[in-house]
C-alpha cells in the first residue's frame, strides 16, 4: 500500500497501528493523522529507538497491511466466483 492510500484510510487503519505500537495513544495516533514521518517520529518518541529502526518497523508494518488487503482481496475474488 502506497502511504497516500495509508493516509486516505487512517480513520480504518489507526487501531491497527495502535494494536502494533501499544505505547502509542489515541492523541498521537489523532496528531500523525497518517502522516508516515510523524509516525516514524512519535515510535521514536514512544519506544526510545532510532529513526532508522522506527523507519524499518513502519515498512513492515505497512508490507503487512499489503499483504492483508491482498488476502482480502483474493477472498473477494474467489467470492465473486463462487456466486
Amino acid at each position: 500500500m502506497n502511504w497516500d492510500q495509508v493516509q486516505g484510510k487512517w480513520k480504518q487503519i489507526k487501531g491497527e497501528a495502535k494494536t502494533r505500537w501499544g505505547k502509542l495513544t489515541d492523541d498521537d495516533l489523532d496528531t500523525v493523522g497518517g502522516q508516515r514521518d510523524q509516525l516514524i517520529g512519535r515510535i521514536q518518541e514512544r519506544y526510545g529507538i532510532a529513526k532508522d529502526q522506527a523507519q524499518q518497523e513502519v515498512e513492515d508494518w505497512n508490507r503487512t497491511l499489503d499483504r492483508e488487503n491482498d488476502s482480502a482481496r483474493i477472498e473477494q475474488q474467489r467470492e465473486r466466483k463462487a456466486s
